[in-house]
């Protein structure tokens, strides 16, 4: 997940405080995962204090991730949409320029333009539009699929 903090930032605290409101759902060991954007960058969590970026990063800001690392090769399912308060159009955009260099047949993107953040998982045409689709990308890829494939396998498997 992409979450923008260079859009308004009232979206992004909306979205912690319901996320921290789910029982049994500790915020705290899910945020870490989240991905946020930050002047172009995307960057590992920040902790927003030093001491604590420190102790789960080594240093006082997250590192960013570089983008190039990701296999050339590996297919990647990518879609957006336009009226997402938490991905920015320009966020994905900026993502997908860090990506250019990617192989085209294995680089899947779709910008639904009016699409928000949870169309894609509750949207009355989300089952068209995006499940669907879904579906034929791992049929396509099977065995290739990053859900199949984790760390060294991956890693293996896309020697080039």
């Amino acid at each position: 997940m992409v979450i923008s903090a260079r859009n308004s930032s009232e979206p992004v605290l909306e979205f912690d405080k319901l996320l921290c409101a789910v029982p049994r759902v500790d915020c705290y060991d899910l945020l870490p995962a989240i991905t946020v954007v930050r002047h172009g960058k995307i960057s590992k969590y920040d902790y927003g204090k030093k001491s604590e970026n420190v102790a789960h990063y080594g240093q006082t800001k997250p590192p960013e991730y570089n983008m190039s690392n990701i296999p050339r090769n590996l297919p990647l399912f990518l879609r957006y949409g336009g009226q997402d308060a938490l991905s920015g159009v320009k966020d994905v955009e900026n993502l997908l320029d860090d990506l250019k260099f990617h192989d085209i047949d294995k680089l899947h993107v779709q910008f639904i333009k009016d699409y928000a953040h949870a169309d894609f998982i509750i949207g009355i045409t989300a089952k068209d539009i995006i499940y669907n689709q879904i579906i034929a990308f791992f049929r396509n890829y099977g065995a290739y699929s990053p859900l199949v494939l984790t760390g060294p396998l991956i890693r293996e498997r896309y020697k080039q």
